[in-house]
């Protein structure tokens, strides 16, 4: 199952909704979105906190279903609109269902907290290979070291850490371990949300280059939840920006922050032509190279 006659991802007039937990009346977290994802494609969804760009991420990727735990937990589900991923439309997929199975085994997710969910018992090899045993037990163990080993130096790892625990390592490494189990099953799709987030700033840049690499090398689409819109600039082809669960801004970046309708894209297209304040070269260099 591809659907690569279609788009990767078509999403039309959707809408989700919280239910349960606290709250006793649904919350509408997107409200009739309308988009379309191509083969190969990076669209970046942009968003201030309570955007609904985390939700509809979730849809997405198939993630959608109980949020949080104990008397805070809630319900999200798609109560307007269809979702279609890799041609299969999704509002009506049961998780038990083996469509639903099917379907999610060919996307990779990547959370928020994805560094943070890997299990600390396991060594770093392990943790990227598991959702191949997950899949097949009997899988041949010699190839998946040798998939584990390529997605690792992929990411901009020394083969070194595979003999470490997860702990062990930074939280930057952590996130490209992270991002290198999202890959292993060969995705169609990835959908990773804030993949650079929490990560030290001076291996951000690393952390995006890894992810950028990947998909260049390996043509899968991708939808990349961001708050920082200069980083996805650099990454993405297109750009969604949400603004209170709805969609107010599609189209390559020039088109959306150059004729800016809305007041939150209006707020972003004057911080993108801000002009960046460059410190004063120390003395004895030839400057200070902008971070």
């Amino acid at each position: 199952m591809t659907g690569e006659n279609g788009p990767a991802v078509v999403a039309d007039d959707v809408s989700i909704e919280y239910r349960g937990g606290p709250v006793k009346h649904p919350i509408r977290a997107v409200d009739g979105v309308s988009l379309t994802l191509g083969w190969g494609e990076i669209l970046a969804v942009l968003g201030e906190s309570g955007s609904g760009k985390s939700t509809f991420a979730a849809a997405v990727a198939g993630q959608l279903g109980t949020h949080g735990e104990g008397e805070g937990a809630h319900r999200r589900r798609i109560v307007g609109g269809e979702l279609s991923v890799l041609g299969q439309p999704t509002r009506r997929l049961r998780q038990s269902s083996r469509r639903y199975t099917r379907l999610t085994g060919q996307i990779g997710y990547l959370p928020q907290d994805g560094a943070d969910r890997l299990r600390p018992d396991l060594l770093v090899g392990e943790a990227i290979a598991e959702p191949i045993y997950a899949r097949d037990r009997r899988f041949d163990r010699k190839e998946a070291g040798l998939i584990v080993a390529r997605l690792v130096d992929a990411v901009h790892l020394p083969l070194g850490v595979l003999r470490l625990n997860t702990w062990e390592l930074s939280s930057g490494q952590r996130q490209r371990v992270a991002l290198a189990r999202a890959l292993v099953l060969e995705p169609q799709l990835l959908v990773a949300d804030e993949p650079a987030r929490g990560v030290d700033v001076l291996v951000r840049q690393s952390v995006l280059e890894a992810l950028a690499g990947l998909q260049r090398h390996r043509q899968f689409a991708a939808i990349v939840v961001s708050s920082d819109l200069r980083e996805a600039r650099a990454l993405a082809d297109r750009v969604a920006i949400m603004s209170a669960g709805r969609l107010v801004g599609l189209g390559t970046f020039d088109e959306v922050l150059d004729n800016p309708l809305d007041p939150y894209v209006r707020t972003l297209a004057a911080t993108a032509s801000r002009p960046v304040k460059r410190k004063p070269a120390t003395a004895g260099r030839g400057g200070v190279r902008q971070a």
